[in-house]
């Protein structure tokens, strides 16, 4: 061969080589920056997992915070109401103790407008009484304190109530005190 020859297969092995090295560089950084979108990919899902978690979270704060609020709010009137009945009871007393001597009518008059009072504020604010007397014996709103054996009187029926029951919404915050028939 010549040496023309030589060097042109010389040049073509120089081109084939450095073609060769850019091919193995392209290769190379092909592969390193798949390896990089592999990897924030990866990165990308788990901050939208962290975040999917965060809202869910929030989510179930604020839920929990509404029943919590709705919680307290009645805890606090029945807390507020069951100070109140002993007061409500000393007026009731007080107006059986006068209505039997007939001669202090202002002074029974009085402690039934109180009285009255009492009861109107009590509807206002949602609490109710329990009906006790005549009405079937339920354990969940009633407290049976004595029992009596009576044939005319029905199976479990209330006959008598020692102390008024009162409720606010479906929380019992005193249990009528009652005698039970049979």
């Amino acid at each position: 061969m010549s040496e023309k020859k030589l060097r042109q297969q010389e040049d073509i092995e120089i081109k084939e080589t450095e073609a060769t090295n850019e091919n193995d560089e392209i290769q190379n950084d092909l592969k390193c920056l798949r390896e990089e979108l592999e990897e924030k990919t990866k990165q990308c899902s788990d901050y939208f997992d962290k975040l999917q978690r965060t809202a869910a979270e929030f989510d179930n704060y604020k839920k929990r915070s509404v029943k919590e609020k709705e919680s307290l709010y009645s805890d606090a009137v029945a807390d507020v109401v069951g100070a109140l009945l002993p007061v409500l009871d000393n007026v009731e007393r007080a107006l059986q103790a006068v209505c039997a001597d007939s001669s202090a009518q202002s002074l029974k008059e009085g402690v039934e407008m109180v009285y009255k009072q009492f009861r109107d504020a009590f509807k206002e604010i949602g609490v109710e009484e329990i009906p006790a007397v005549d009405e079937q014996f339920d354990p969940m709103r009633h407290n049976a304190v004595m029992h009596v054996e009576d044939e005319a009187l029905g199976h479990n029926i209330v006959v008598e109530e020692f102390q008024k029951g009162y409720i606010y919404k479906d929380k019992v915050i005193r249990y009528s005190m009652v005698k039970v028939a049979n």
